[in-house]
């Protein structure tokens, strides 16, 4: 009989159920399949071929599962590197993202990283980022498997201004490669941190009307799941099952922070989980219980993750990692020997993205999708052939990317004798060199100037907000709200907070303050009812000052705090900070047909007193003018004294203090 390509002299790992090698051994593929596969004589004696390679013994072996990956961010490696994962994410990934993404981008970055992944001896990867359509173009082109799964997130992305839009996209894009022999479309909501409940139903049941995979992330630091808990008031796996993504061919990403309960509840859904040790050590994520998993009966495949927080795309170092990992945190030297590990990059990992009734293995029908590994080098010699399982550990513990010689898929060689056949690498390494330098000029521009930094992280609102305002110290704050029940005022509402001020500071003073405050509200019973965080960039504090000692003062840019303030402190990175602490009653009143904010201030931390301060919103100088003469009588009016004016803001005065 005749088949299109035989491999024969090798020592063949089928990673079948029975993990059969064949040594020496055969293997016949015609077309995109598998014929036969055994002992070199019983093979060569069924089949000829017009290609037949003597592989001089070395390893023929499934191809590599990279089960998560983002490859389009192989152009923002080395972009950031040592930061905690929210810093890594919001204050540059993101930002950069924004900035750079583009359809072409995407299928450079996509072919940078295939060239590289063929190298490495993967074969399929699991993929999820934007204009995915363009993912899947890219890896065609190098004649790699993927499942490309589209991203959506609650907020706008690179190719998409909402998630309605984010939906539509990945609705035509999986309409568009279902059914296609290299790519699996997918839908992809990034996490649950970046997305509502809603999105993640209407995810969900689009996975379910096309049945494709559902790709996210799931518990990867113990952050997301602190707030989860907080906010939802339960863990993380329990929230997405309530939005239905455990009834989806579901493939989560990390799963570091899990308890038992969770692994029941992925293994009954039959999920599969991405185990990706390089990244989750590099960011101190933490260790994924995959020994549990596995014995509870969970998927469980290894992943590289992006190449921007790995920072490479190698397997060969993930699965060394991940045996690595699995021992150390057991202590137990037995865990998951040699054999087991490889088949999570495998097999399993095949399992994991819903792939395995076509890849993963070497058997009879499946699709040929093999490497050939080279195990003789001097890294990896002497070979002992005492026990056939030995080569396992060969691959594991000792083998490296560069021992593959040859990769084939879907029956096509997309590498031969260590040469790619279907990319240029020089011309994709001077395409990604000249982009590289294009960011590196946007985040020095960036860098510099504490405002751009605030605005590149998103929702700060790009006006500027002007104030009169006059600051006087007092001596009974009691007094002032008594004298606030004068006829002449009108008191429209009246609000109580305690208020927690954080400055950040900077070496250059013309780049202004920025300040993290927490409102804490307080209800007529003295209880916390609300808190609500804001960032405010302050930038030149005294625009004029005008003859009653009234100030026309400006905030420049005003933003939620959605982050901590340790997220705050590690992106900005001040040269110093300043924490103010005060009780405040802010009453909202209208007095000679104006509206003032009056605030009563009991500075706490540092002890500075009571002040109160009349403040007044203002658009126009003439406005301000105006207002500016009304304090001086609303000051008598409350029994305040305008010769103890203040012109300096709070900070500046503990700034003086100290």
């Amino acid at each position: 009989m005749k088949a299109d390509t035989i491999l024969h002299n090798a020592c063949i790992l089928t990673m079948d159920p029975a993990y059969q090698i064949f040594f020496p051994g055969a293997i016949a593929i015609k077309n995109d399949e598998i014929l036969m596969v055994g002992e070199e004589s019983t093979v060569l004696s069924t089949y000829t071929a017009d290609f037949v390679q003597d592989c001089n013994q070395k390893v023929v072996m499934p191809g590599f599962v990279n089960a998560h990956t983002h490859v389009p961010m192989t152009l923002l490696r080395g972009l950031a590197d040592d930061l905690r994962l929210d810093v890594w994410l919001l204050g540059y990934m993101m930002p950069v993202e924004r900035e750079f993404v583009t359809p072409e981008f995407v299928q450079l970055g996509t072919l940078l990283a295939c060239a590289e992944m063929i190298k490495s001896g993967i074969t399929s990867f699991a993929d999820m980022y934007y204009f995915e359509d363009d993912v899947a173009i890219a890896t065609v082109q190098a004649g790699m498997r993927a499942v490309c799964g589209e991203s959506v997130l609650k907020f706008p992305t690179p190719d998409s201004a909402s998630f309605e839009e984010g939906l539509t996209y990945a609705r035509r894009f999986i309409e568009k490669w279902k059914g296609h022999p290299l790519i699996t479309p997918a839908i992809a909501p990034h996490a649950p941190y970046t997305c509502t409940d809603e999105l993640l139903q209407a995810c969900a049941a689009l996975a379910l009307e096309f049945d494709v995979p559902l790709h996210t992330h799931i518990a990867e630091t113990s952050f997301e799941v602190e707030n989860m808990r907080n906010e939802k008031g339960m863990p993380v796996v329990p929230y997405v099952k309530k939005q239905s993504l455990l009834d989806t061919k579901l493939i989560a990403a990390h799963c570091v922070h899990i308890d038992e309960g969770e692994i029941r509840s992925l293994k009954n859904a039959k999920v599969g989980v991405a185990h990706n040790p390089s990244s989750n050590m590099k960011l101190a994520s933490g260790i994924a219980p995959i020994q549990r998993m596995l014995e509870l009966g969970v998927n469980v495949g290894i992943g590289t993750d992006g190449p921007a927080s790995n920072n490479d795309l190698d397997m060969f170092e993930e699965i060394r990692l991940a045996s690595f990992l699995a021992k150390v945190s057991s202590g137990d030297p037995t865990t998951l020997p040699a054999r087991d590990i490889l088949s999570l990059a495998t097999i399993i990992g095949a399992k994991a993205i819903y792939l395995d009734q076509i890849i993963g293995s070497l058997e009879i029908g499946k699709k040929a999708d093999l490497i050939v590994l080279d195990v003789s080098p001097l890294h990896n010699s002497p070979r002992f052939r005492r026990d056939p399982d030995s080569v396992y550990a060969q691959i594991v513990y000792a083998a490296k990317s560069t021992d593959v010689s040859d990769v084939m898929i879907n029956g096509k060689w997309v590498y031969q004798r260590h040469c790619l056949l279907t990319l240029d690498e020089q011309s994709l390494l001077k395409e990604a060199n000249l982009l590289a330098e294009k960011i590196d000029a946007f985040l020095i521009e960036r860098e510099q100037s504490v405002l751009s930094k605030l605005i590149a992280i998103g929702g700060a609102s790009e006006v500027e907000s002007f104030e009169v305002q006059t600051k006087v110290r007092i001596s009974n704050p009691q007094q002032i709200v008594e004298a606030l029940n004068n006829p002449q005022i009108e008191i429209i509402r009246k609000r109580h907070y305690r208020e927690y001020d954080t400055y950040f500071s900077f070496e250059d003073p013309s780049q202004g303050k920025l300040r993290y405050r927490e409102d804490h509200f307080v209800g007529e019973k003295g209880e916390f009812t609300q808190v609500r965080s804001r960032l405010t960039h302050i930038g030149l504090s005294r625009e004029y000052q005008f003859e009653q000692k009234a100030l026309l003062s400006r905030s420049r840019y005003l933003a939620p705090a959605t982050q901590s303030l340790r997220f705050y402190r590690e992106y900005f990175t001040p040269s110093s900070e300043m924490e103010i602490e005060k009780d405040r009653l802010r009453f909202l009143i209208q007095y000679q047909d104006t509206e003032f904010f009056v605030n009563i201030d009991t500075i706490e931390k540092p002890d500075l007193g009571y002040y109160l301060e009349i403040k007044s919103r203002t658009w126009s100088r003439k406005d301000a003018e105006i207002k500016s003469r009304l304090i001086p009588t609303l000051l008598s009016l409350l029994g305040a004294s305008i010769e103890q004016i203040i012109t300096d803001d709070y900070v500046e005065m503990v700034e003086k203090r100290v």
